[in-house]
């Protein structure tokens, strides 16, 4: 229980902390089922009209938000896209809180254009409600024609980390690069990010490439699909689990033989299907692969299960090496191979894994945490164009300090600095974790591959 927020969240608590110095995180505004998207208004601001500012138009349309346009200098007018896309943009009234500011500027061609950062965000940022979005939207450096362009988007990223930095009251900052002709695979990235779903993730950045368009329920977006989770009968896997049964999945819960009676019991709640297997034995990718002819394959494949052998190199055995190496990295490999060859990813199937800060930052006494974690992401990164040859994408998370039975056991000053060593000033919790995979495994994130995405609340570690 972390005591320090609970405290620092009570009146008399929030003044003493602010009055002494001390961090004073608030209570994050979660998800919770039928909540709309946008709680209050959300302020759009156009650097110049592009297809972009059509795409976020139609998406604010659909989600039946309260839209506002800001007006100022270097800011187009979107009004004329607005009227096309259905949507009545009013004008902010003064002292009016805002819960996301949303700046398009997809449409910059060189870094002399960016004070519009400066133009919409400074008046607006006052009145941003607490657990308020910044969302900036731009084009991928790499895919830019003119290297001026491609400097200028390269340099969001310094930009969104530094305004995570700054903003308060649970506030986070992201960015998204979307290529030319991927407009449409916006959706659910901008619903992520604008949303409590995203609330223990800032200062990140996604690219979203050209994919087929994807139309579905918003409330049950995972509907008569197959998930597969490893590592689910508690904690964070047990969390992945119920939020993507939430969103409509048959789920099938995974883990090892001596944890099947938790697994049984965590998913006779979700009315899934629990598997005991070892990842690690030579024959559970085919224990797997038979479990899942059944379904006729998997539509999201979350590879979760993972352990940690903590010692210093030096007193590092070949035990601890290979049980955290086998079982965080080698059978994934083998996994995804097994079912990739066996045509058991369905059409527009999508891998999620979780990867770790440590992996990014690495930590003492865990180079074999460290090692393993890091290559998850490789594989991430190097996976996704085979992937993309036979219509699956790839994306990984990477949690910060959350909130687990793991992190309780940790040594107490520890633990506090783990919590507060993050611009939210507070550890997340499992469900944080699971919405950012729900997102990525969301039928309409086609758009994303390659991705690794940090669920750690802008960890000052690897930042």
């Amino acid at each position: 229980m972390d005591r320090y927020t609970t405290f620092a969240q009570s009146g008399f608590g929030r003044s003493l902390l602010q009055a002494v110095g001390m961090p004073a995180p608030v209570a994050l505004q979660r998800h919770q089922t039928h909540s709309p998207l946008l709680r209050a208004p959300v302020v759009i601001g156009v650097a110049r009209n592009t297809a972009v500012t059509q795409a976020l138009l139609r998406i604010l349309a659909d989600s039946q938000a309260v839209v506002y346009a800001a007006r100022g200098e270097g800011l187009d007018n979107p009004h004329p896209l607005a009227k096309e896309a259905n949507v009545s943009l009013g004008s902010v009234s003064e002292g009016e809180k805002l819960q996301a500011l949303l700046l398009d500027v997809s449409g910059v061609s060189d870094s002399s254009e960016l004070k519009v950062l400066l133009r919409f965000l400074q008046p607006h940022l006052p009145q941003l409600a607490a657990s308020g979005r910044v969302l900036i939207v731009g084009r991928p450096p790499e895919a830019c024609a003119e290297p001026k362009q491609a400097t200028a988007m390269r340099a969001l990223e310094g930009f969104v980390r530094s305004l995570g930095k700054e903003l308060r009251a649970g506030g986070t900052a992201n960015l998204i690069y979307v290529a030319e002709g991927g407009e449409a695979q916006l959706d659910s990235s901008v619903r992520f990010f604008l949303s409590p779903r995203s609330a223990y993730v800032s200062a990140q950045h996604v690219r979203i490439t050209a994919n087929s368009a994807c139309t579905l329920d918003w409330q049950k977006p995972l509907a008569g699909q197959v998930a597969l989770v490893t590592g689910a009968s508690r904690g964070i896997g047990a969390a992945i689990a119920e939020v993507l049964a939430r969103d409509g999945a048959k789920v099938i819960g995974l883990d090892i033989p001596q944890a099947a009676g938790e697994l049984q019991t965590a998913m006779a709640r979700l009315d899934g299907e629990a598997l005991a297997v070892d990842i690690t034995a030579a024959d559970a990718p085919k224990q797997i692969a038979e479990a899942l002819k059944s379904h006729g394959g998997v539509d999201l494949l979350v590879h979760n299960a993972g352990i940690t052998r903590d010692k210093t190199l030096a007193r590092m055995s070949d035990a601890f090496w290979d049980q955290v190496m086998d079982i965080n990295l080698l059978s994934e490999e083998r996994i995804n191979d097994h079912l990739l060859a066996n045509k058991l990813f369905k059409k527009g199937a999508r891998i999620v894994c979780v990867a770790s800060i440590s992996g990014i930052a690495g930590n003492r006494g865990q180079t074999n945490y460290g090692l393993s974690k890091a290559g998850v992401i490789g594989m991430v990164e190097s996976m996704a164009a085979p992937l993309a040859k036979h219509n699956i994408s790839i994306n990984a998370v990477a949690p910060g300090f959350i909130e687990t039975q793991m992190t309780a056991a940790i040594p107490f000053a520890i633990r506090e600095a783990g919590r507060r060593m993050n611009s939210l000033s507070q550890g997340g919790l499992p469900v944080d974790v699971a919405e950012t995979i729900a997102w990525l495994g969301n039928p309409a994130s086609n758009g994303l591959s390659g991705n690794v995405v940090r669920v750690c609340g802008q960890s000052l570690l690897g930042a």
